[in-house]
């Protein structure tokens, strides 16, 4: 009976975890690394991005995304969506042409991958003759013309991919149609680019490395026009009146029918007409620089009428694209272009071609996080609505140089749910900012940026304008985009970030010491910020910093714009890099630490309580500061002879008291043995860093009596050592006069001295304390102050649960003797079923083998634990933050994060459908009816396209078909 009642009691366990505990990646934030290729579906409002990874993603109205990976590893060179369906082609440097498709699965659409082909020549064959340079998607939906490295053509039928051999355009039956003096003259090279009529899509233009070009007519298998070119082609475009076609050379010239204008560089140029009466056509190309004076700069020039801008972007020029209004697609008269979307190595910048000044829209998903390179990031859970609408607000004042044009790229439908609450997070950066993201849904927005550099003398000059071209300059260069990953002073840098959400207090801690402290105010504000110098050696002699100088603060006042604006700073003495700080907004108290000591400061009365210094006498690492290159060699070799010492007399007594104790077992004894562990040696004291603080903690709780709770600060060091401090906290009234005063309380040293990297008090039911003010606000129960609090300590080793206040060990859960993995990022989080509305707060753990684990509270046992991260991804998983709801954020790249979730309740997620809508199907009749239609019908069709289709009324569509299906029977 007892071996079945703990069998349900496991089956009762497990089913708990299952309502609990699920394990999803869920979204990708940010901007795709190393984008490769660029697609634009106008008939599904869809942008499709390849990166050289073989990642394929797609993005439509905010909220609809979709995300798929090759197999192969090989970069995405190409992509092309299929006219007016929901299919789309990729094509990746090993040759392979892939085929996708969004498949409406309940009710929601995903990505799939349907077919893969690759093009196989004759047999000896080099492999130039089936290498493709160049795809063009046929307007019919059904084929695809392929332009190879030999200079062939290939005509494949799709979805199926198969070789249409009776179509195909070999190099041959060109060269015989064309004079023969060009063809001994010069070698046609590759297929560089394939356009089609916009007017007839059975022709098909052709153009060749070498600037041949041919229009070729697919139904009659032969050339019905060539031009003949002398210098190498960069690119095709072919107007929407069908009769003109300009092309763009490497010499920097490009060619519209007879006429021959000479620039300097170009690599692809757009010509678009615009259907507003007497108004002039737009001119777009790329490049077009001299080399000598612009080699550095990408650019893109933007012609129209009077007006001509070089657009100067922040990295390389990937691909570009003009979205024009209406919904068309080689069939239907177009409307006047509406946006320039052009995509770079590093952003995807979108320009708003209606407005007067034509200037960037805002993008709401693929913002480049990285604009600075990213240092720390901080997640802050519900998020109050006032202070909500203050940091939109602030954030709107920094936007106005934006289009208030909607975003343009608007495809799919977004099926998710509103999200249950507001979430921030913030991201520090190299430069000094800290920007708030609203990461509540899918898209992770920007809402705000707080720059620090402001507060201290820099080579910076405040008043550089970076948009500001140099007067009299030709062509008028314009700087667009934000990514500019260069730091003016690398002592700037956002280590540490903590923000209260109930009072709208931040800090911020930087690479150099400082700490600031900024309160959210509404209106701009000039004032003078001055800073409290710490002393965290306390006079020690013997010691020198090696490392950097602090930063000068600025004497003058400085203007902050609104939003948050510091007023107070404290500057850590030796400089180094901030390793951990806490803030107690209700308290008005801030804790720091480095690799020297800790303190805290009060803000409220501007001065500091207590300093104390944790640094070991013979830790010279911790004098070199984070950028010295000065290493003791002598001392790391000594440290290594030490550890190998120990390591082999702790062997020798372990192999002997084994073979002591083994010899005194049975055999029936050894198999109740518990499962081998690993033997953890104690770390020396002598050990570089042993005295970095990594944590620091608030508490209310049991600390000097079992009767009285007290305001106390515990710290953690690198050395395994705990500290403990009582706060006297005056009250409410007395607290502007009398001081806050501290006083030493415990200290506790764990015995492998493992770096203590968290700290949380239990209350006498096993929760975590609240957060500041967070009762106050009445969002969380009153701790009970009744049971008897516990101190959970979280090492890189093993979790310890030990009793307040008399501080004696309890409970522990081991890790690192159990697996070898040690802890490198813990959490509190909160879980509750889907059914349920009772929540459960556990321990949140991310290992350096990137797995996750969930340790439950107030038991500390081991609940589930998923692979997340690889475990070579150093860097991901040092920038793992987790949230208060058992969701999490790690960086795959510079550029993006990848969003996680642990709970079966909150999950962010896209949901979301594109599907052909009733304009498609009107497209798709509109087309059949082009291909069969006589020469002598084609400008009545026009005309009924160009009073019919843009009225958008459903029932002229229904008119449209009835018109024009006598066409389609006749012929």
């Amino acid at each position: 009976m007892k071996r079945f009642r703990r069998h349900g009691h496991e089956s009762q366990r497990d089913k708990h975890k299952q309502d609990l505990y699920q394990f999803n990646k869920t979204v990708e934030h940010g901007f795709p690394h190393q984008p490769s290729a660029l697609g634009f579906s106008p008939s599904l409002q869809l942008l499709a991005i390849g990166t050289r990874s073989g990642a394929i993603k797609l993005y439509g109205a905010p909220g609809v995304e979709f995300m798929g990976l090759h197999d192969e590893n090989a970069a995405v060179t190409q992509v092309h969506f299929l006219p007016n369906q929901v299919e789309l082609v990729t094509l990746l440097d090993d040759n392979s042409l892939h085929m996708w498709t969004l498949r409406a699965h309940n009710s929601m659409s995903e990505l799939l991958e349907i077919g893969r082909f690759t093009l196989s020549g004759p047999p000896g064959a080099p492999p130039s003759v089936t290498r493709v340079t160049a795809v063009l998607a046929h307007s019919s939906g059904e084929l695809l013309l392929l332009g190879t490295e030999g200079g062939h053509v290939f005509v494949v039928e799709v979805p199926g991919f198969r070789e249409l051999e009776e179509n195909n355009i070999s190099v041959e039956d060109v060269q015989n149609r064309i004079p023969e003096d060009y063809v001994g003259r010069r070698n046609l090279e590759c297929v560089e680019t394939l356009h089609e009529n916009p007017l007839n899509p059975r022709q098909v233009l052709i153009g060749y490395s070498r600037g041949l070009m041919v229009l070729w007519d697919l139904d009659r298998q032969r050339p019905i026009q060539h031009f003949l070119g002398t210098q190498q082609l960069e690119s095709v475009w072919w107007m929407e009146d069908g009769e003109n076609i300009l092309s763009s050379h490497s010499d920097g010239s490009y060619c519209q029918g007879i006429c021959h204008l000479v620039n300097n560089s170009l690599s692809k140029v757009m010509c678009l007409l615009s259907f507003c009466h007497h108004s002039p056509p737009f001119l777009i190309f790329s490049g077009g620089m001299p080399r000598a004076s612009y080699g550095d700069r990408h650019c893109i020039s933007v012609i129209h009428s009077k007006t001509h801008e070089a657009l100067d972007f922040t990295s390389r020029i990937i691909d570009f694209f003009v979205i024009r209004e209406g919904v068309n697609h080689r069939g239907t008269i177009e409307r006047d272009p509406s946006a320039l979307v052009v995509l770079v190595e590093e952003e995807l910048i979108v320009v708003d071609l209606q407005t007067e000044g034509w200037p960037v829209i805002q993008t709401p998903y693929l913002v480049p996080l990285h604009c600075s390179a990213i240092t720390c990031s901080h997640h802050v859970s519900s998020i109050p609505l006032k202070l909500w609408e203050r940091v939109q607000a602030a954030g709107a004042q920094q936007n106005t140089h934006y289009s208030k044009k909607p975003w343009p790229i608007n495809g799919g439908q977004n099926l998710a749910p509103d999200p249950p609450q507001r979430d921030l997070l913030l991201t520090g950066h190299e430069d000094g900012t800290v920007r708030f993201w609203d990461a509540s849904g899918v898209c992770l927005y920007p809402m705000y940026k707080l720059s620090t550099a402001g507060v201290f003398l820099t080579d910076a000059d405040p008043n550089d304008n970076m948009n500001q071209g140099s007067e009299g300059e030709w062509p008028p260069f314009r700087k667009v985009g934000c990514f500019d990953p260069y730091s003016d002073d690398p002592r700037l840098g956002i280590q540490k970030i903590h923000l209260c959400k109930y009072s709208g207090y931040l800090t911020v801690a930087g690479t150099a010491g400082q700490i600031l402290v900024l309160e959210l105010n509404d209106e701009a504000a000039e004032q003078t910020v001055e800073a409290t110098v710490v002393d965290l050696l306390q006079g020690q002699e013997g010691f020198r910093w090696k490392g950097q100088a602090r930063l000068d603060v600025r004497e003058e006042p400085v203007l902050f714009p609104p939003g948050f604006q510091p007023f107070a700073l404290v500057q850590c003495q030796p400089p180094a890099v901030v390793t951990a700080i806490a803030l107690h907004s209700e308290w008005k108290l801030v804790a720091f630490g480095t690799s020297h000591g800790f303190g805290f400061y009060d803000y409220h009365q501007r001065n500091n309580i207590l300093v104390k210094c944790t640094l070991n006498p013979s830790d010279q690492m911790a004098l070199e500061g984070p950028l010295s290159r000065v290493k003791s060699i002598k001392k790391s070799l000594r440290q290594s002879f030490r550890r190998i010492r120990r390591s082999r007399v702790s062997m020798r007594k372990h192999h002997t008291n084994n073979a002591a104790k083994t010899s005194c077992m049975t055999l029936s004894q050894l198999r109740l043995l518990a499962p081998v562990q690993r033997k953890i040696e104690a770390r020396s004291s002598d050990d570089s860093f042993t005295g970095l603080v990594r944590t620091l903690y608030f508490a209310d709780t049991f600390v000097s009596d079992s009767s009285h709770s007290t305001p106390s600060l515990w710290a953690g060091t690198n050395g395994g050592a705990v500290f403990a401090y009582v706060l006297r906290v005056p009250s409410l009234e007395r607290r502007a006069e009398d001081p806050v005063v501290a006083h030493a309380a415990k200290e506790i040293q764990l015995m492998h001295r493992a770096p203590v990297v968290g700290l949380v008090v239990l209350d006498g039911k096993g929760a975590p304390l609240p957060e500041p003010l967070e009762v106050a606000h009445d969002l969380a129960r009153s701790p009970e102050m009744h049971g008897s609090h516990h101190l959970l300590v979280v090492s890189e080793e093993q979790f310890k649960l030990f009793t307040l206040p008399k501080v004696s060990s309890k409970s522990k859960l081991k890790l690192t003797a159990v697996d070898g993995s040690r802890v490198r990022r813990v959490g509190v989080a909160w879980f509750g079923s889907r059914t349920d509305e009772q929540l459960e707060s556990s321990l949140v753990v991310l290992t350096n083998q990137g797995e996750l684990h969930v340790i439950s509270l107030p038991s500390i046992k081991m609940m589930v634990h998923y692979p997340c991260i690889r475990r070579e991804d150093v860097s991901g998983i040092a920038s793992c933050v987790f949230t208060k709801y058992g969701q999490g954020f790690y960086l795959i790249s510079p550029s993006e994060f990848e969003r996680f979730s642990l709970s079966t309740r909150w999950v962010v997620e896209p949901h979301c459908l594109v599907e052909p809508s009733s304009e498609l199907v009107i497209l798709s009749f509109v087309l059949v009816i082009r291909q069969t239609a006589t020469d002598q019908s084609q400008s009545s069709i026009l005309k009924l396209e160009v009073d019919l289709v843009h009225s958008k009324a459903a029932f002229n569509y229904i008119i449209l078909i009835l018109i024009l299906w006598p066409v389609v029977v006749v012929n």
